[in-house]
């Protein structure tokens, strides 16, 4: 992996790419709180093996971008969704195929409404309808709530306690399928070690903007496939089933026992129907 740090609309932004830089362009955009650690590496490694080139980022306030004071509100959506683009221009790439989950997935949504012309396809992985849809769809289960509440009392200092507190946060994200233990604790230790400040991540919880967008999901022309596990306690199944209804001609793929992950079982199933829409 190639892992740079880029300019990118006046702040620090880190990449990492695979793959030849000649093949089609895959655009990863995590979710909320995650850096680009949690895009596994043999991941996209395998995703680059099928002739894509990927890149994968650390949004604002995560890993070796751009952070700011814990608990202070300094972009919106809307600026993140610059960000994937201001990528895209850093490796001169004129069109890509964005993969985004959760938050990553509303990113991806505004990036295929506000640069229509940026997109070759967007793929919605563990993701929701952006707008005031979302309100009537199930909400997050309590148990992700509380695990956070206790952020408060950890000490960021202590890398003993901080990388069980990033790895159960995944564990309580997980559906039915076995929680990858050994591989998450690694994903964990990794952005532990590379994070500049990892309190920043808190300021998503901050997050507006995008107003503009809301609600308007019907007017993405570029092709779409949904990827959802059936038992995501973050954005449950109704929330991929409301996309698919909402975007045109979406495709829908289901993930059965799967959570608000992408677990190493499905990675197959993920990566060849990503392929495959990006092959048309």
């Amino acid at each position: 992996m190639s892992e740079q740090i880029l300019k990118i609309n006046k702040v620090d932004i880190c990449t990492g790419s695979f793959g030849n830089p000649k093949d089609p362009a895959v655009l990863l955009i995590m979710g909320a709180m995650s850096s680009l650690d949690w895009w596994d590496e043999d991941f996209c490694l395998r995703l680059a093996d099928q002739g894509r080139f990927v890149i994968r980022y650390d949004h604002r306030d995560l890993g070796r971008s751009t952070i700011y004071d814990p608990g202070t509100s300094n972009y919106t959506i809307t600026d993140m969704a610059d960000d994937a683009a201001g990528v895209l221009d850093a490796y001169s790439i004129d069109q890509a195929h964005i993969v985004g989950m959760s938050l990553g997935g509303m990113i991806g949504q505004i990036l295929a409404l506000r640069y229509p012309d940026r997109l070759f396809t967007l793929t919605l992985i563990a993701s929701s309808v952006f707008g005031t849809e979302m309100e009537k769809l199930p909400p997050m289960d309590q148990s992700i709530l509380d695990h956070h509440a206790k952020s408060t009392s950890i000490d960021w200092s202590n890398r003993d306690a901080v990388i069980p507190y990033l790895a159960d946060g995944w564990k309580t994200l997980a559906g039915s399928k076995s929680y990858e233990q050994e591989r998450i604790y690694k994903l964990a230790e990794r952005e532990a070690d590379r994070a500049k400040h990892l309190p920043s991540r808190f300021n998503h919880a901050l997050l507006g903007g995008g107003d503009v967008y809301y609600d308007r999901m019907g007017e993405i022309s570029v092709p779409v496939l949904i990827i959802h596990g059936t038992e995501d306690p973050a954005l449950p199944y109704e929330h991929g089933l409301a996309l698919a209804k909402t975007i045109p001609h979406a495709e829908l793929v289901t993930l059965d026992g799967s959570g608000h992950e992408i677990h190493s079982e499905d990675w197959d199933q993920i990566i060849d129907s990503v392929v495959k829409l990006s092959s048309r």
